[in-house]
C-alpha cells in the first residue's frame, strides 16, 4: 500500500471518538464516504458547509485529488472496511 493509503487508514482510525461509544459522528462518516467515493466538487461542497475558508477548501480539493489519483478502488474499499470493523467491535 502506498503512503497515501496508509495516511488515509491512519486518518480513518483517528476519526473515532473517544469514550464509551467509539462510533463515528454521522457528519464525519459522510465526509469519509465523500472523501473516498464522491467527486471532488461534492467533497469540497460538503467541507464548505463547515469551514468556508479558501485555504481550507483548496487543501480539501488538493487532498481529494491526491486520494483519487493515488488510491486504487481496493485501497478505498479497505479503508471503508477498516472503519466498519472498528465500529462493529464490541469493545468500543
Amino acid at each position: 500500500m502506498k503512503l497515501t493509503g496508509a495516511l488515509v487508514l491512519l486518518g480513518a482510525a483517528l476519526l473515532l471518538t473517544s469514550g464509551g461509544n467509539c462510533g463515528i459522528c454521522p457528519a464525519i462518516n459522510k465526509d469519509l464516504d465523500l472523501f473516498l467515493g464522491g467527486s471532488v466538487s461534492d467533497y469540497v461542497d460538503y467541507v464548505s458547509q463547515y469551514i468556508n475558508e479558501s485555504a481550507v477548501l483548496k487543501t480539501a480539493e488538493f487532498l481529494k485529488i491526491c486520494v483519487d489519483s493515488n488510491l486504487t478502488e481496493d485501497d478505498k474499499a479497505n479503508a471503508k472496511s477498516l472503519v466498519e470493523k472498528i465500529e462493529a467491535n464490541p469493545l468500543c
